[in-house]
């Protein structure tokens, strides 16, 4: 196996033992909102949302080095 896929395994393992162990319930306040929600649910979300975030400021890093040169 190589160890690309050594990592990956582990670190899956790694995300669904920390979204089993979180499984009360919170509230998030942001400015006038409050939501109340499981954190199995809240930490795949803020995952996601911050892989997408990383994923969009590469994007447009990558491309803006494009045009510089």
């Amino acid at each position: 196996m190589k160890p690309k896929w050594i990592a990956l395994i582990a670190l899956a393992i790694l995300i669904l033992v920390i979204i089993s162990q979180n499984t009360q319930v919170v509230e998030i306040r942001l400015l006038f909102w409050a939501l109340r929600m499981s954190q199995i649910v809240l930490v795949p979300l803020v995952l996601a949302v911050g892989f997408a975030a990383g994923y969009l400021v590469a994007k447009i890093g990558s491309s803006r080095n494009k045009d510089e040169i």
